[in-house]
């Protein structure tokens, strides 16, 4: 792949306390490390961390290799953009100052090798989450957040953990076809809407689908399957990142195929 090769991932939930967590981490570092030198950009859908807290002085010991990777990336001059999800909507002047990330708190337009696209993390767009819309407004308030910082990182890690823990057992366990197909249809009205391409995560669930010459991708999750998309000269794949017995990415990787839904049933 050449350098113009734009990457996208999300939902790894880094430092969520589940056994495999330690094998994410690794794999995550391991597939940073394989695209810094070859990323054009580089797009976090949300959701890296299963929590964020910016404090001044004090960073999980447990995100310090993911956190070292990004700012490699970011000071070869490759842009990495960042989008909050609902697990890691408190980035502040640690990820954009130190790190040199840019962070997109919401919905994005742009244009990416010609092609328009739009991204977003994908929470709260359910018919069904009013409940959560209202509550995603007081969380992301700026007020709240310094509030929250007032805690202590003893006191408030472990509180924001507990309530990330309970926040993703409640999503993983509604999760199905008919969510699924809700995902896919707000995707489809904003192709119809005039963008090119949709970029989605949020539901766990990797997807590819097209509909004539406009796309779907939905990233799915790191902490499942190791799932990231590339963009190169306009055309989106989906791949299953994996390594070698030395740890070396295998090449090619896993690439899951798109659905045609112009073939099938509609998912508008």
């Amino acid at each position: 792949m050449n350098r113009d090769v734009i990457y996208f991932f999300s939902d790894a939930h880094l430092g969520a306390p589940m056994p495999d967590a330690p094998l994410w981490e690794k794999q995550c570092v391991a597939f940073l490390r394989s695209i810094g030198g070859r990323a054009g950009a580089l797009y976090i859908l949300g959701d890296l961390f299963d929590f964020w807290i910016e404090y001044r002085h004090a960073i999980r010991p447990d995100y310090f290799r993911v956190v070292y990777e990004l700012k490699k990336i970011a000071e070869s001059g490759v842009p990495v953009h960042y989008f909050a999800g609902n697990h890691d909507f408190a980035l502040g002047p640690f990820i954009t100052g130190t790190l040199g990330i840019t962070v997109h708190a919401g919905h994005e337009e742009t244009t990416l090798q010609g092609r328009r696209v739009h991204l977003f993390h994908g929470d709260g767009l359910l018919r069904r989450d009013a409940g959560y819309r209202v509550l995603r407004r007081i969380l992301r308030n700026r007020m709240n957040q310094a509030l929250y910082r007032i805690l202590p990182p003893a006191l408030g890690i472990p509180l924001a953990s507990f309530f990330s823990g309970t926040s993703r057992s409640y999503s993983d366990s509604r999760m199905n076809e008919d969510i699924i197909a809700e995902y896919r249809g707000h995707a489809k009205r904003c192709l119809d809407n005039g963008n090119d391409i949709v970029f989605l995560a949020h539901s766990h669930r990797a997807e590819l689908s097209r509909w004539g010459d406009k796309l779907y991708c939905n990233t799915g999750a790191w902490m499942r399957a190791c799932n990231y998309a590339t963009m190169d000269n306009g055309k989106v794949r989906l791949w299953r990142y994996r390594e070698d017995s030395a740890g070396a990415p295998v090449e090619p990787a896993e690439e899951v195929p798109a659905v045609d839904r112009n073939a099938g049933s509609s998912a508008s």
